[in-house]
């Protein structure tokens, strides 16, 4: 049985298994490259939640074995993934008839970055030979040229020798450096995140700039995002009741069944979106404490154009919300969310819009509140129900 079944229908089987064992269970047991072993390891690796990468890295880099670079090199770009580039893999070993890259990750603007994975910087690199693979790249048209830059990155912190290697070559402005966990931290602030914005700045990070280690960088987005995440929406002072239920740490919650109704594991790409595993059903999920008014228990979010976008892109799409905890989670079809969004309050500034998502719930059932004189919407068949 692949391992992406065994996740999905038996999951206890692989979440406490070292990375080597997961391995071991893939296809013949060992990674080749265009192997059954690489193939289902590869799309295991997209369904598991990010901690389990972090920890599987973790293992590759302090448990060594002996196809371990190779599954860092998968699990690196799997992070490119979650980061929100377009990956392509690469080989896991060179040869003569194709171009020896581990990854290369693609950025909406067209900017490639060829990638190279090392598990440690004890051994000098070979940056002309890195060089080499971008310029091949570029000549069969894969890359850009004028577009593209490499991207060195080393499981360790201690890269001080790597990094002077890089200063002091003549690939210098085309090459940058970065840790794993560095990288992984990135991509943690990246799912904590919703302003695309904001994203895309975060991306320009691993392009080449005046840097060459970009840990400090890092650090500076890893403390700001507290800051940046975007606040819960509050009720207007006069609309609320002083009486109000605390928030809960339900959204993990309410995205557990929202995949156990649809049969698939959803992979988060930001605060609110989920993408399935193969791209073709998106979601966005959102959480509300409760706030009692005139005896009813309401609920209040907020939708924003690229959460619309971003559902637009994808064949199947749907809004999911949970009203005060788990136990009440709507999830409506988003072409037929999309149809309510003109009828419904805004906010807008000068770089801020987004509508006003009003849900109640009392003995009468559960209805969205749109603008005065606009029909309020019934939501009692959108109710997921085990």
């Amino acid at each position: 049985m692949p391992l992406s079944d065994i996740w999905l229908n038996s999951r206890d089987q692989l979440q406490d298994k070292h990375v080597q064992q997961i391995i071991s269970f893939a296809g013949e047991g060992q990674l080749k490259d265009g192997s059954t072993a690489s193939t289902e390891f590869r799309d295991f690796l997209s369904l598991v939640p990010p901690e389990f990468l972090l920890r599987y890295a973790d293992q590759c880099l302090n448990e060594s074995f002996p196809t371990s670079g190779l599954a860092l090199q998968d699990i690196v770009n799997q992070i490119g993934r979650r980061l929100g580039f377009e990956v392509t893999d690469g080989r896991y070993r060179g040869s003569t008839s194709a171009i020896g890259f581990d990854g290369i990750w693609r950025l909406p603007d067209g900017h490639c970055i060829v990638v190279e994975v090392k598990t440690t910087d004890a051994y000098r690199v070979d940056l002309g030979t890195i060089a080499d693979y971008r310029r091949e790249l570029a000549n069969e048209d894969t890359i850009p040229q004028d577009k593209s830059s490499i991207l060195i990155v080393v499981g360790r912190h201690d890269t001080g020798d790597l990094e002077a290697q890089v200063r002091g070559s003549r690939h210098a402005w085309d090459v940058r450096l970065i840790s794993v966990d560095a990288l992984a931290r990135l991509m943690s602030v990246k799912q904590a995140l919703e302003d695309p914005a904001i994203i895309a700045r975060m991306h320009a990070i691993l392009v080449p700039r005046e840097f060459t280690k970009l840990d400090e960088i890092v650090e500076i987005v890893f403390t700001a995002a507290e800051e940046i995440k975007q606040e819960e929406i509050e009720p207007e002072e006069e609309e609320q009741e002083r009486e109000s239920q605390p928030p809960a740490a339900f959204h993990n919650a309410c995205v557990a069944r929202i995949e156990k109704s649809m049969g698939q594991p959803l992979v988060k790409r930001t605060r609110a979106t989920y993408l399935s595993a193969d791209g073709k059903t998106a979601f966005t999920c959102a959480i509300s404490r409760t706030y009692r008014k005139g005896g009813q228990d309401t609920y209040w979010f907020a939708f924003h154009p690229h959460q619309r976008q971003f559902l637009e892109s994808a064949p199947s799409a749907y809004v999911a919300f949970g009203c005060g905890s788990e136990n009440t989670v709507l999830l409506i079809p988003a072409t037929e969310f999309f149809q309510w969004l003109p009828e419904m309050l805004t906010t807008e500034s000068e770089n801020r819009f987004y509508w006003h998502v009003n849900i109640t719930k009392d003995e009468q059932g559960t209805v969205l509140h749109r603008k005065r004189g606009a029909e309020w919407i019934n939501l009692g068949q959108f109710l997921l129900r085990d």
